[in-house]
């Protein structure tokens, strides 16, 4: 199975397609026949599913575009704009990706990453940060670009957003060549969906195996994710971000067996 099939089925099981919902009462098989509005989405998904990883990268980077409008960059001289480029400048080309990093003049506590490799630091995460911790979160986001969990989560938000039927009713219309509200909205969905566990881990893994290679103390990870642990626990934005203490307890015995990996 592709990882692209794999992405649909997962994306059917998320909106309860095939299990428990009914259409007119009609049962075959213990399985409930889609209704006609879940038949247009599973169209929609395959839709989504099928866009090439260039297509994928050409939204992307138009959503980061206006994402971009959308908040306050710091610019070059700004402090946190400077702070940021000496702790990535290495790490542009890492593992054959080509990445970009600024950072949103922000009191928010945030960082993401985005199919195109663009790589989006918040000044309010970097003001409870160290650069040890910091390099942690960076190569964190890194991970989710290079195990394609930020083009997943683009293609799912994209289908279930509406842009397919809009983009196949409106004449002229295609992908990469989006209206303004459309890749705000898309933008949106993808910042503020949600990762499973098993990306999460191999995130993890990612980031230590980048403070390993650069030799950054990796028990920076383990402080930013218990920051991050204390910040959910008292209702910040990362309240749902999921087991940032256990995911910390992963990496403490991992420093402890000085391990040069982390399982996923």
């Amino acid at each position: 199975m592709s990882k692209y099939l794999m992405c649909l089925v997962l994306c059917v099981s998320f909106l309860g397609i095939g299990a428990g919902v009914s259409n007119g009462g009609g049962l075959v098989a213990g399985f409930s026949l889609p209704s006609t509005g879940h038949i247009s989405a599973i169209k929609d998904l395959g839709a989504a599913v099928s866009l090439s990883d260039e297509e994928v990268k050409k939204v992307a980077q138009q959503m980061r575009a206006q994402g971009d409008r959308e908040n306050k960059l710091a610019p070059d001289n700004n402090n946190y704009a400077q702070r940021l480029a000496k702790l990535t400048n290495k790490l542009r080309n890492e593992d054959g990706l080509q990445l970009n990093f600024k950072v949103y003049l922000t009191n928010q506590v945030n960082a993401n990453a985005s199919a195109d490799g663009s790589i989006r630091v918040y000044s309010g995460l970097m003001d409870m940060m160290d650069d040890n911790e910091l390099f942690y979160i960076v190569g964190h986001e890194i991970g989710h670009v290079k195990n394609n969990d930020s083009a997943n989560a683009l293609r799912v938000q994209y289908a279930s957003s509406g842009i397919i039927k809009a983009v196949d009713a409106t004449a002229g219309a295609s992908i990469g060549n989006l209206s303004t509200a459309q890749l705000s909205a898309l933008l949106h969905k993808v910042i503020n969906a949600q990762y499973s566990q098993s990306n999460e881990f191999a995130a993890d893994a990612y980031g230590y195996r980048m403070m390993k290679k650069y030799k950054v103390d990796p028990q920076g990870a383990v402080s930013a994710l218990m920051k991050l642990d204390a910040l959910g626990k008292s209702g910040g934005v990362l309240a749902s971000h999921p087991n940032s203490a256990e995911r910390a307890a992963r990496i403490a015995k991992a420093i402890e067996k000085n391990e040069s990996s982390l399982s996923n």
